[in-house]
């Protein structure tokens, strides 16, 4: 029994032995690549996965490696083939040699890789999301949108410090017909494994502020064709196709169209392409304001003329009519101003002598009341002379003062008091005792 037993850098050993026997040729295998590190050596680290085909449970897991030496001319000559870059999520044709070390375990060296399948593959995954996408109802939404004739408040998404999107504002901000443009950026990371949600996440925000903005611009500049994964994302282009703004792209590519590209309002090349198509909109408002102005201007010249000529005949019609009315009524007016003339020269004759009687009833009525008010005067005159306190005092009675008042009650007089009487001939002091 202990003759049999290995150790296990033994068992290991005669693993690796049999592994290599067995298969000792490379093999093209199609995976799906989950992990994928480079390490600062160079050396590119992988997980290779295969899934189900219904669902996404795994049903087979390898480490694989692809040497620096190796990987310095497979990375380029795969993502300038297929325009995507090498990374995790997507399907890979590799050709590798199955490794086993007492120390490392299994592994897959890869030594080639085919881009036509992955090509293929990003081709039909592409298109199941486009075909999804239309079964769902909603791949023309954002397009079937009514794009504002002046679209001058803008949400953009980019990354701040991206060249695009300082090409972008300056294009707006400085363009030559003096346009005013409200741009609002809303940050986000364009690229990599962290767009998808990043942009998405930026839909929201200027979701929550719709009615401030009349178009959502997405815009990013240049850069490698690999790093658009993000804009064939099922869940991005949802998100675009069912936004209750009208959606511009400017991604920066012109050889394909991600499916962002395909669901939004309007695709177009470049950020500064976008902001000319903006700036656009107003020069055709413009143009079609100078229009109907030049259009109102003609018509409302072609009006004047033809009333012009219209009143002119209408003149032309009523000027006899006109003299032969004034020639009439000239007549009449001799005739009644010669009748009126008799009329009131009648009429003051009558009224003269009216005003004539009036004037002498008049003077006899002054005269009358005058005579009696002048004798009602010398009544008034003959009492007040009997009232006269002088001639009162002729006819015998006298006044007595006390303290220069008239005295009218003797109490009011104490002992040794002067009093004064005054008579019509002079005047009395006497003494109380």
């Amino acid at each position: 029994m202990e003759s049999q037993t290995l150790s296990l850098h033994q068992l290991l050993t005669q693993v690796k032995s049999a592994l290599k026997s067995a298969l000792p040729f490379s093999w093209w295998v199609v995976a799906e690549i989950s992990e994928l590190k480079v390490n600062y050596s160079g050396h590119c680290y992988l997980e290779l996965i295969e899934k189900e085909t219904a669902g996404d449970a795994i049903k087979a897991r390898a480490r694989a490696t692809i040497w620096s030496s190796v990987f310095r001319m497979l990375q380029p000559y795969f993502e300038t083939t297929t325009r995507t870059r090498l990374a995790a999520g997507i399907q890979v044709m590799v050709k590798v040699i199955v490794e086993f070390h007492e120390l490392y375990g299994f592994s897959l060296n890869i030594t080639d890789i085919e881009p036509s399948y992955t090509l293929g593959k990003l081709v039909q995954q592409k298109q199941e999301i486009i075909n999804r996408l239309i079964a769902e109802g909603v791949f023309e939404m954002n397009k079937l949108l009514k794009l504002p004739e002046l679209p001058g408040r803008v949400a953009v998404i980019s990354s701040r410090t991206a060249a695009g999107f300082g090409d972008f504002m300056d294009q707006l901000i400085r363009n030559p017909y003096g346009y005013r443009f409200n741009i609002k950026l809303f940050p986000a990371v364009m690229q990599g494994d962290e767009a998808e949600q990043s942009i998405s996440g930026a839909l929201d925000t200027i979701y929550a502020r719709e009615d401030f903005f009349d178009v959502v611009v997405i815009i990013r500049g240049g850069g490698a064709q690999s790093e658009l994964n993000c804009f064939n994302s099922y869940w991005l282009a949802s998100h675009i196709c069912q936004f209750p703004l009208p959606v511009l792209t400017g991604i920066g590519h012109e050889q394909d169209e991600t499916i962002a590209d395909l669901v939004a309002h309007t695709r177009l090349k470049t950020p500064t392409a976008v902001a000319e198509f903006l700036l656009n909109q107003f020069r055709v408002a413009d143009e079609r304001i100078n229009e109907l102005s030049l259009a109102i201007s003609d018509l409302v010249s072609e009006r004047v003329t033809l009333e012009k000529e219209r009143l002119y005949r209408i003149i032309m019609t009523l000027k006899p009519v006109l003299k032969e009315r004034l020639t009439t009524s000239s007549g009449d007016l001799r005739y009644l101003g010669i009748k009126l003339n008799g009329s009131v020269r009648q009429l003051l004759i009558r009224k003269s002598g009216i005003i004539q009687k009036k004037n002498a009833d008049v003077r006899t009525g002054i005269r009358e009341y005058l005579n009696k008010k002048r004798h009602a005067l010398e009544i008034l005159e003959r009492k007040n002379s009997y009232l006269d306190p002088f001639l009162i005092l002729k006819r015998g009675y006298s006044v007595t003062y006390y303290q220069g008042k008239p005295l009218r009650n003797p109490s009011v007089v104490d002992k040794n008091e002067v009093l004064e009487t005054r008579l019509a001939e002079g005047n009395i002091k006497s003494k109380t005792f």
